[in-house]
């Protein structure tokens, strides 16, 4: 399964190396990240393959939020963000 993840908040040091360190405890395989910071805002997405079947994807926001806690992090199933975004 595939899941989009995104992290918006304050640009600091270290936010894409601590969200990949989450992943990489979850099983999730990053396929694919763009980032960027506008007027001194992170803001990323990433796309994730969770390779392990008995992971949540509450679990690995959750994982992520500790992380990142000064973060605002969201992590949905690739079925639900395509039909929140079809037309």
């Amino acid at each position: 399964m595939k899941a989009v993840i995104t992290v918006i908040g304050k640009d600091t040091t270290g936010i894409l190396a601590a969200v990949s360190k989450e992943c990489a405890n979850k099983d999730c395989n990053v396929i694919d990240v763009t980032q960027s910071v506008l007027d001194g805002y992170f803001c990323m997405i990433m796309i994730v393959e969770v390779l392990e079947d008995s992971t949540e994807i509450k679990e690995i926001e959750t994982s992520i939020s500790k992380a990142v806690p000064e973060m605002v992090v969201h992590v949905m199933h690739e079925d639900i963000f395509n039909l929140m975004h079809r037309i």
